[in-house]
């Protein structure tokens, strides 16, 4: 990757002291010249000496939340060629090669991982599910061209990190990452890479329920703010469908015996 002056890989991390360690020195191998950054966001093992003595260059980040970290990387951290990668070791690093050469020949401003779970317990059934709802909403709203929204393994221009506007705290940072490259119609494009399972001691920080949630929450205020016309024409049909629900029951409701 000569063309490039810098490209940083970009790994926020918590309690991941299992795994970071092999997840440096997977990306050491096959992009050597690359800067490693590691974003400690408030462990309580020991991510940050691991990480450090791993060879990446190491920070922290006290709020919590994946998109608290992202925030503060993106402003801290000046390349060309942005890796951005979880560090729990479930993505292939021998991929990120492949996604930058189809970045800088495509002209892209990010290539995003298409995730092929290998492994029975890689990728659960309700993270499954989830993510195909979710993400087809998003695609439905914003006109996207994506099959997997949330992944967390990307390679990004210059221009889509320094031009985001980061708003989420936790992992509705992936539907805004998305959201932004539709936003501003930047050119993108998905590559499929081997999701593996986690390895034994590293935790899935990833709630089904909780975070499936919030990230639906996160879709709908992105489409109040950039589709306001059709946010509200979605609310006003909502309450005139629950209102005439309401006036039929109504209508129904057997009639009482008077006392007297």
């Amino acid at each position: 990757m000569s063309e490039f002056a810098r490209i940083a890989i970009l790994i926020p991390c918590h309690n991941e002291e299992v795994t970071i360690a092999k997840v440096v020195s997977d990306f050491k191998a096959v992009l050597p010249l690359a800067d490693i950054y590691v974003y400690d966001n408030n462990s309580k093992d020991n991510t940050n000496e691991v990480a450090r003595h791993a060879g990446a260059v190491v920070r922290t980040e006290m709020r919590l939340g994946k998109g608290n970290v992202v925030r503060r990387m993106f402003a801290d951290v000046e390349a060309d060629v942005y890796v951005l990668v979880d560090g729990d070791d479930t993505n292939d690093a021998a991929i990120a090669p492949s996604f930058i050469r189809k970045l800088v020949d495509d002209g892209l401003d990010v290539v995003s991982g298409r995730r092929v779970a290998v492994g029975g317990s890689a990728y659960r059934a309700g993270h499954v599910l989830g993510n195909r709802l979710l993400t087809a909403l998003a695609v439905m709203m914003f006109r996207l061209k994506i099959a997997d929204m949330l992944t967390g393994y990307r390679v990004m221009s210059r221009r889509f990190v320094k031009s985001f506007p980061v708003t989420a705290e936790g992992f509705s940072i992936e539907t805004e990452l998305a959201v932004h490259a539709g936003r501003l119609l930047m050119p993108i494009a998905e590559m499929d890479t081997w999701y593996t399972e986690r390895r034994h001691g590293s935790v899935s920080k990833l709630n089904t329920w909780r975070d499936g949630f919030r990230i639906l929450f996160a879709i709908a205020k992105l489409v109040r703010e950039e589709r306001p016309f059709v946010f509200f024409t979605a609310i006003f049909a909502l309450l005139a469908l629950l209102s005439l629900v309401h006036t039929r029951a109504m209508g129904t409701e057997a009639p009482r015996l008077s006392r007297d």
